[in-house]
Order: structure tokens, then sequence, then C-alpha cells
């Protein structure tokens, strides 16, 4: 049994109704930014219900920007790199816009890969013999452009060269 005023939440329940101070915010970002780095927008959103006011929010950001603690481009690239294991360059460019990057600076992050050699890389993880048949090579078409691969980079992948559909074989 709880004791009277207590809360059963480790925080307990004042410190979810006032707004951090200063300090306390900053030391909140310090420790979103120690666990991963986080984009501009993405730390002002968790940080926002914290806030006193959309000014503090802001003057913080700005200095942990000064500071170089807080960096979209970081980010960036760090997420790209993360996600290029698994994702082609549209996918990419998608959640880093979700994430509040611009189309600028995702643009240039994701043409740094080797999109045909990630794009072959996962379907020799998820595919283990070549396809033989026009139905599996247009499975796998689907495969790669779901994960976000350009119609080029799937063709090239898959080894078909001259042919308008995936019937080559």
């Amino acid at each position: 049994m709880l004791a009277a005023g207590k809360s059963s939440s480790p925080r307990g329940s004042a410190a979810q109704l006032e707004p951090d101070s200063l300090t306390e915010l900053r030391a909140r970002a310090l420790r979103c930014l120690a666990r991963r780095e986080h984009s501009r927008d993405e730390l002002a959103r968790k940080l926002s219900p914290h806030a006193e006011s959309p000014e503090i929010l802001e003057g913080l950001l700005r200095e942990l920007e000064s500071k170089k603690q807080l960096s979209n481009e970081r980010f960036a690239e760090v997420r790209a790199h993360w996600l290029a294991r698994k994702y082609g360059a549209a996918k990419i460019r998608q959640d880093l816009a979700s994430k509040g990057i611009s189309e600028e600076l995702s643009g240039r992050i994701t043409c740094a890969g080797d999109e045909l050699a990630r794009a072959k890389a996962i379907l020799e993880r998820k595919y283990r013999a070549p396809a033989a048949t026009r139905e599996e090579r247009a499975k796998r078409a689907r495969f790669l452009q779901g994960r976000g691969f350009s119609y080029d980079t799937i063709r090239s992948a898959l080894g078909l060269s001259g042919s308008p559909n995936f019937s080559e074989g």
C-alpha cells in the first residue's frame, strides 16, 4: 500500500505537473543526447512538455547547437548509416524527412553510399539462391521496391539488363 500523498511512479506526480527549470531541462536534453543522436525537431518535441516556455526551449536548442552538442547533419549521417543496412535511398530520405531533416541534407547524405552493393547484400541475406523463375525475380523486385530502392538499382541487382520487364531468364 502507498502512503497518503505518495505516487506509484518513480518520479512522483509533482514532477509531471511542474515544468523543468533551465538547468533541469538542459540535463534532460543531455541525457537524451547521451543515449543517441537526435535531430533538432525530435529533441524539441521530446523536451517541449517539460519546458517552462517555448522561448526557453528555443534558447536551449540554440545553445546546444552552438556547442556542437546537437547537430542535424551528424544525426542524419548516423541515422542514414544505420538504415542503409536494410533500406534504399528513397526510404532513408523519407525517414529523415519525418525526423525534420531538410531535403537538401538528406539528399546529400543518401547519395554517399553505393546503393547497388547494398541492394545485392540485402538480397543475398534474404535469399540464398539466385532467382530461377520470372515469379521469383518479380517477388524479389517487389521486396527491394518496398525497401526504397530505385527501379534501375533493382534491375541491376537482379542481373536484368535490356528487358523492360522481369521475365528475363
